[in-house]
């Protein structure tokens, strides 16, 4: 028995069981650090001149004739404050005047950095059903790095004039035009004061803008690799740019300033791939500070989880009023062969572009091309300043360390061979690499001791297709919380490996000094490229639902995803990698039931985790306050489409969840409560009441969730999936007959894939796959229509297909509880 554990229980809507740390903050030594003063809800009357005001706030801290300088910048259209250099003791003074809800400091935030879509079932052209007028007509807010607004991604042919209801302006500096499809422009980064300009020069919000909303871009690839046509989810949507990030990173006074504008000027979605390193309160979080706001005007807030997975408690997007997304690999992948001297072949990752034409070059291992005085350790890593020029120069260098073939570069190596730290992407590199994984890597020094002469080529990176997609990235920050334990973190997840899309030319795509190569489309990874995959699909469902509010949006998307397995150890592969599951864009504008929170839901939500009134106010901008009332509430009773919670591993537990959903799908539907645990699950869940009757569109029941155990004795979290069905499709079990030959469970679920894929076409989720069976007989169990079971039957390998029954015990009688029909489903979280 485990003395003292705790574990999460979750629901899709899921449930979830783990263990919190919280992380600490220190305070910067500097005399003057830039704080944001953050003053609240603009004031009502016409009067009210907000820059005038704050440099009077300032003038009665700052004992200076003139304060000019120490004003940064002002908050003064959708929310009022402002940014400025101060010390320590004007801090505090101004923390202390009646007038100001907070001060906090800015922090450094950084950037996290075609066939995705195909992938998800958005297929191009008239084979996605689409709401242009509507679609044209919307605005995705984007604040990164800026844009590279001469990019075919952005051009504005067949565009008409801006919607109506667009507010903003184009402010992108001298060089710099915006279009009908870039229709709005502002930088707001500190090296460009007195030359502004949106212009991206880094790349990353040119790749971001594009994936999201860019135009279908035909014959696209990157040096031969990944051919096709590039395009965002919503090509018809405008985009209006928000530069917040250059070369030193992202401010977080700047930040605000971009949600201060976006909101105002009228956007429709934000999508904002930029975390903090830390993970701070939210009333100290720029992000989730903006958010709210953007939430109370009707604006859904993307936000990338983070790239420091797989370890635990590390996603920063932590807001339930923020779409925290995680990254996953799509089918298709990179991979760069190695030949050595032998003529033995070996697959690492790399997205190499250089052609050594098969030559093979004589093979160094870094430990044996050291410097005297540089530690073998360190050489085998090829650290810099370790390697010696004179035996490195002309010869392939072997490199224990991914960052090796940088230095090795430096110094004439024609190429690099190193291990690989992510086995799931391929890194780029400005000339020829591959990296290996551990097994491959040392059969490559077992070689190298074999022969005296060793010798070895990388040849061309080719595209290979990834039939394990789709699963989370190991960069992928991971949950739970460390804010909010019962609230499930990431949200979803969407493809963010080896992304094809718009690039800046006036960036190398490594952005190292030896790169000379300028690109109009790059590779790039990292959930920055999950990050507007889901803000495009925000969008798309938008279109069809004009007047869904953020919340609704989100639900939709998550309560329709692809479920995804939980294979890894521990924390690494479960809901706290990937949430609800994997995005389906198409069943999203349809989810026939979702989750609504309001601004009332979310003051309560933040009432329950014992805020104050004056805390209060730094996240509304209000004069909310917390009742006796309101501070009951139990933060895992928002209205969420997940359902998490830290329960004893020790002893016996009783959770309850109330939820409430909102008819969006057809009047008088019937919906009934499927509970699927995980096989062995000690769990018991219990759904009241157990069917709903809705009787018109946009009506409003609410139910209960009872999730109860005892000494379940383990960390790693249990969850659950709750279905809501409407009754129009039904499980039935695929009987193939007896195993011919033996086949791994992951080679038999492929095949199960396959075939059912070639039936239902787009459809087509994992998460229809209810069981596999492999071990002693072969076939599965799954979600199916008539029509689809016919067609399953009349296949020659099918020996059957039947219902799966609800077989009873021979004693009591006992309550039906056949699984009848189910898409719509939300996500519980492991206990």
């Amino acid at each position: 028995m485990v003395k003292g554990a705790t574990f999460y229980c979750l629901f899709s809507c899921l449930l979830v069981l783990f263990f919190c740390s919280v992380s600490s903050v220190k305070d910067d030594d500097a005399d003057q650090q830039v704080y944001i003063v953050y003053l609240g809800a603009l004031p009502s009357r016409e009067d009210y001149t907000p820059m005038s005001d704050h440099m009077s706030i300032l003038q009665e801290v700052i004992e200076e004739s003139s304060i000019e300088n120490r004003l940064v910048r002002s908050y003064k259209r959708s929310f009022n404050g402002f940014a400025a250099r101060l010390t320590e003791s004007e801090r505090k003074r101004l923390a202390g005047m009646e007038r100001v809800v907070s001060v906090f400091p800015s922090r450094k935030m950084k950037l996290q950095t075609t066939t995705s879509w195909n992938f998800m079932g958005l297929k191009e052209g008239s084979r996605t059903k689409r709401n242009p007028s509507i679609e044209s007509d919307t605005i995705i807010g984007v604040i990164d790095s800026g844009i590279w607004p001469e990019s075919d991604s952005f051009s504005d042919q067949g565009f008409g004039r801006p919607p109506k209801k667009w507010k903003g302006t184009c402010a992108g500096g001298k060089n710099f035009t915006c279009n009908n499809k870039i229709i709005g422009a502002r930088d707001y980064t500190v090296q460009s004061k007195g030359k502004e300009s949106a212009r991206d020069y880094a790349g990353h919000g040119t790749h971001t803008a594009s994936t999201a909303a860019g135009n279908a871009v035909a014959d696209t690839n990157f040096y031969g690799l990944g051919n096709g046509t590039a395009r965002g989810c919503v090509p018809a949507a405008r985009i209006a740019v928000y530069k917040v990030c250059d070369n030193e990173g992202c401010e977080g006074e700047a930040l605000m300033s971009a949600f201060d504008d976006a909101i105002a000027d009228g956007v429709d979605v934000i999508t904002i791939s930029i975390v903090l390193d830390d993970i701070p309160p939210f009333e100290e979080d720029p992000i989730a500070i903006g958010a709210f706001h953007a939430m109370v005007k009707g604006i859904l807030t993307v936000n990338a989880a983070g790239n420091n997975g797989p370890k635990r408690i590390t996603v920063t997007s932590t807001a339930p009023w923020v779409f925290s997304v995680a990254a996953s690999v799509t089918n298709r992948a990179f991979m760069a062969k190695v030949v050595l001297g032998d003529d033995k072949k070996l697959v690492g990752r790399s997205v190499n572009t250089y052609d050594l034409n098969g030559t093979k070059y004589p093979l160094v291992y870094g430990k044996f091309a050291a410097l005297s005085a540089c530690s073998e350790d360190k050489a085998k890593l090829c650290e810099p300043k370790c390697l010696d020029r004179k035996l490195v120069k002309g010869k392939i260098v072997l490199c224990d360390s991914s960052k090796g073939p940088i230095e090795a570069q430096k110094l004439g190596a024609v190429g690099s061979i190193a291990k690989n730290p992510e086995p799931d992407r391929a890194f780029i590199r400005s000339f020829p690499v591959s990296f290996l994984s551990d097994d491959d890597y040392k059969s490559v020094v077992s070689y190298m001791k074999s022969t005296k002469d060793p010798k070895a080529s990388v040849l061309k990176s080719e595209e290979i297709y990834n039939q394990k997609a789709p699963l989370v990235a190991s960069f992928s920050s991971r949950g739970p919380s460390s804010i909010v334990p019962d609230i499930l973190k990431p949200d979803i997840t969407a493809p963010g490996v080896e992304i094809l899309a718009a690039y800046s030319p006036d960036s190398s795509p490594t952005e190292s000094e030896f790169d000379t190569r300028r690109v109009k489309f790059s590779v790039m990874s990292g959930t920055s490229m999950a990050c507007p995959h889901i803000a495009g699909v925000a969008a798309y469902v938008k279109t069809f639902n004009p007047q869904w509010s953020p919340s609704m949006i989100q639900s939709a998307i998550m309560t329709t995803a692809w479920p995804m397995n939980a294979s890894g150890p521990g924390f690494v592969s479960t809901e706290f990698a990937y949430g609800a599951g994997h995005v389906d864009p198409i069943a999203a504008i349809n989810p026939g039931l979702v989750y609504e929170s309001t601004k009332a839901d979310h003051i309560a939500f933040l009432c329950g985790l014992n805020y104050s009134s004056e805390n209060l106010r730094i996240i509304s901008g209000d004069n909310s306050t917390c009742s006796k009332e309101l501070s009951k509430t139990l933060p895992r009773n928002l209205n969420y489409p997940t359902m998490s919670a830290k329960v004893s591993g020790t002893g016996p537990f009783n959770v309850t969840f109330h939820r409430t959903v909102t008819n969006v799908g057809t009047p008088n539907s019937k919906y009934k409560a499927t509970v699927v645990t995980s096989p062995g699950s000690k769990l018991c869940i219990k759904v009241l009441p157990s069917a709903l009757s809705m009787k018109s569109v946009n009506e409003k029941q609410t139910f209960m969730v009872t999730v109860a155990g005892d000494n379940l004795g383990r960390k790693q979290p249990m969850s659950a999936n709750l279905i809501w069905s409407d009754g129009n499709h039904n499980v039935y079990i695929v009987y193939l007959g007896a195993m011919s030959t033996h086949r791994s469970y992951l080679a038999m679920k492929r095949h199960h894939f396959s075939l059912l894929r070639s039936i239902i076409g787009r459809r087509f989720r994992p998460g229809l796959i209810v069981s596999n069976y492999w071990k002693t007989f072969h076939g599965f169990a799954a979600w199916l229509t008539e029509e689809e079971c016919k067609r399953l039957s009349a296949m020659p390998e099918v020996v059957s297909v039947f219902p799966n029954l609800n077989v009873k015990l021979n004693t009591d009688v006992m309550k039906d509880g056949a699984m009848d029909s189910g898409l719509r489903a939300q996500p519980l979280a492991p206990l």
